[in-house]
């Protein structure tokens, strides 16, 4: 008996998996693409020493080099991903007793009720109360940063719901504990299908959960009728914090309720004025990590976006299946898990589910120093966000590194402080927490510097990782084979463009800082681990080579000027390898991974309209800041569901209702590829010279091809297509290119 009990310790509580066979084709790879580079390099460098009887077409020669330059220098980068790809397995089973298991708090962050819809973040909450995990041990902490009394009610109302749902999810075992997917799902509960007492409890739940919903619902038209004349609005209003309790709402007396546990839950809602930065997202979560210190103190930390909810009660004992593995905890900043959604379709045109960076550059860099955060579903160690502070030295004053509050300082020194808040049980915190909430707090210290989440660019996640690795802490990349946490993806054109700028603009922030990977990193880490930092913030960059390779080839085309080695050349054949080996991995990266022969595709082609759009448009963005022409600003991606575009989206119809800033562009690229590509034709035709005008031909032809669903956007007669006005503005840019730019180029 006793020798079972210490062979169950002893056990491991993860395993790692090295897939040597993709490792060695992964490097393979790699050697023979580069040595086609070094040759591709060495054909345009000798062109430039090359004696020829005609005057050389210098501007577009640079231009095209400039731009292998560009997308070489970012394959590099990215090649630091392929180098030691890893998977790791979880056995939750070999964890201790529940009443040895820490304690864990949850911080859940909304912003706007218009975009962000009331009823979907309060499913996302009930999905973490009812977590699979002791109730006591649970703490969860809803940050508004709106203000809004909608979301505050929608606390209350979910409170009083997860009196019922908690129970009915524990004693059936529920595995989606989201009511809204619950209640949503096609599937079958087969453990209880024909147990009448179940069917009648299920009936009763579901009932509750549409009063909650309508409650939810009057509230809001109340909040909207009566209107808001106090001025208060969601850049300027005061710190509120208010904790729910069993004994705090004591409304709804006449159902019998059995009783439960029920873990602790905090509204915050942080201080906010117009003439004081708040940092975003992750201002707001600095606020929630100091309130929590004060409130709950749980040595671990769930972070959640208002979109993601827990489809899988058991993330918090995969989580800690890492942090408390004796080998990887003295060392582990956090666990991240991958970013999965439920509102994809099958052929996922927008590519919304990421599948290349969850399935190969997350899992690439965990066979480094661990995969940098993903914003959300991720469980983060308290302690590493407290910066390179000593917190138990006696050298440190704490109060110039993390603020006036004594109650604060206290919960950092003191390993096992167990905040009183929690355990008397007050509804309403102290003005010292409050104060902990308030704009001026953060004056004169260290936090977002290098405490807690960093500032500095809206991709506080990537930052923030980045940092943490360079501080000498790991991460870890947990990939079950089901998904823990769902969430709702951009299923329209539109959003995916505003959050991709968005994206592509914090990216650059990172990259043209101080804290730039190439020169901050090597210092502090592994070079291939920074090289994959460098690669994520430096990936918007595509932009630029993508732009020349779409313009200045078909101009030559046309003007009948070559700019790649004829057929009959050998170096024709290093720049067709180069091409067809870029494809090839690709392809090959997407079928190992549960992709298809269309998926491959589809990411080519989002690749190409992000980069030409939303890519130029935040690499634009980024400069602009820099050159302090133009001040951050953090747009929420919508969430509110359209039944048109979702319609569109299901029938994989791309809906082109969106901003003409990100249409014309996109739109224009087509028609001037197509124009150059029949007009190539027609003088390589009369002239005779396809030998030497073959790879010119090809790159517009492959553009058309995999783009094809925006000129049939052109001729479709829906509400997703695209407009008359974007034709005219597209084709007039096209007339633009073709008279002003050929002069300067040929």
């Amino acid at each position: 008996m006793n020798s079972n009990m210490e062979e169950t310790t002893t056990l491991p509580l993860n395993i790692s998996d090295v897939n040597k066979p993709m490792i060695f084709t992964n490097r393979l790879h790699m050697l023979l693409h580069s040595i086609a580079l070094c040759f591709l390099f060495y054909y345009r460098l000798c062109y430039f020493f090359q004696s020829r009887a005609t005057p050389p077409l210098l501007l577009p020669w640079i231009l095209v080099f400039l731009s292998e330059i560009i997308l070489s220098f970012i394959w590099i980068l990215g090649q630091a991903y392929r180098w030691n790809p890893i998977s790791r397995t979880v056995f939750p089973q070999r964890l201790p007793e529940d009443q040895k298991l820490p304690h864990i708090d949850v911080f859940i962050c909304t912003a706007d009720p218009t975009k962000e819809p009331t009823i979907d973040v309060m499913n996302i909450l009930l999905s973490a109360m009812a977590l699979d995990y002791p109730p006591d041990k649970l703490h969860l902490y809803v940050s508004d940063d709106g203000g809004s009394a909608v979301t505050l009610n929608g606390m209350r109302v979910a409170w009083k719901f997860a009196r019922w749902w908690i129970p009915f999810c524990t004693r059936y075992r529920i595995r989606c504990r989201c009511p809204k997917a619950y209640f949503s799902s096609q599937e079958s509960d087969d453990d209880f299908g024909g147990d009448m007492e179940f069917v009648a409890h299920r009936k009763m739940i579901k009932e509750k959960y549409e009063v909650f919903k309508e409650d939810m619902l009057r509230f809001r038209e109340d909040e909207v009728h009566s209107g808001d004349a106090t001025g208060i609005t969601s850049q300027n209003h005061a710190s509120i914090i208010e904790v729910c309790f069993w004994q705090v709402i004591q409304e709804d007396s006449r159902d019998e309720i059995e009783p439960v546990n029920l873990p602790s839950l905090v509204y915050v809602s942080r201080e906010k004025k117009p003439s004081h930065p708040h940092h975003f997202k992750a201002g707001a979560l600095n606020a929630l990590y100091r309130i929590s210190a004060v409130m709950s103190n749980s040595p671990y930390i769930l972070v959640l976006d208002c979109d993601m909810f827990c489809s899988e009660p058991d993330s918090v004992r995969q989580a800690l299946c890492f942090h408390l593995d004796p080998k990887l905890s003295p060392s582990l900043a956090y666990v991240q898990f991958p970013q999965k959604f439920h509102n994809i379709s099958k052929n996922d045109i927008y590519d919304s589910q990421h599948r290349s960076a969850y399935k190969v550059l997350w899992q690439g860099m965990d066979g480094l120093k661990g995969p940098v955060l993903s914003g959300t579903g991720f469980y983060m160690k308290r302690e590493a966000l407290y910066g390179n502070y000593t917190i138990k030295g006696t050298e440190l004053e704490p109060q110039q590194q993390f603020g006036a509050s004594n109650k604060l300082i206290k919960s950092l020194k003191q390993q096992n402080f167990t905040p009183d808040l929690m355990n008397d049980g007050k509804a309403l915190p102290d003005e010292e927490t409050l104060l902990l909430a308030s704009c001026n707090y953060e004056t004169n210290t260290k936090w977002g510097q290098e405490i807690g989440f960093l500032y500095g660019t809206v991709c506080e996640d990537v930052h923030t990782g980045f940092m943490l690795n360079c501080n000498g802490w790991n991460s870890v990349f947990c990939d079950p084979s089901k998904p823990q946490f769902l969430g709702n993806s951009t299923t329209n054109l539109n959003e995916l463009l505003i959050q991709g700028t968005r994206w592509g603009s914090g990216l650059l922030d990172i990259g043209s800082s101080r804290f730039c990977p190439l020169i901050y990193g090597p210092q502090r880490m592994s070079l291939l681990q920074s090289l994959c930092v460098a690669e994520l913030t430096y990936f918007p960059l595509y932009c630029l080579p993508l732009w020349c390779f779409a313009i200045v080839p078909q101009l030559c085309l046309l003007y009948g000027f070559s700019l790649c080695p004829k057929v009959s050349d050998p170096f024709f054949f290093i720049f067709l390898f180069i091409f067809l080996s870029s494809l090839t991995k690709h392809l090959v990266e997407v079928l190992t991974t549960g992709g298809t022969f269309r998926k491959w595709i589809i990411e080519q082609r989002i690749w190409m309209m992000k980069s030409v759009t939303c890519h130029f448009y935040g690499l634009l963005d980024a400069t602009l800041k820099k050159l302090g022409l133009r001040e951050g600003s953090f747009m929420p991606t919508n969430k509110v569901e359209d039944h048109e575009q979702t319609m569109l989206y299901q029938m994989d119809k791309y809906d082109f209702r969106t901003s003409k800033m990100f249409l014309v562009p996109m739109v224009a690229i087509i028609i001037f590829n197509m124009s150059c590509f029949f007009g190539g034709i027609y003088r390589v035709a009369s002239v005779g010279n396809w030998n030497s005008m073959f790879m010119q031909l090809l790159l517009p032809c492959y553009v058309i091809v995999v783009n094809y669903p925006i000129i049939e956007g052109l001729i479709r007669k829906d509400k997703g297509s695209i407009s008359t006005s974007v034709i005219i503005l597209s084709n007039f840019l096209v007339i633009i290119i073709h008279f002003i730019l050929s002069p300067l180029l040929i």
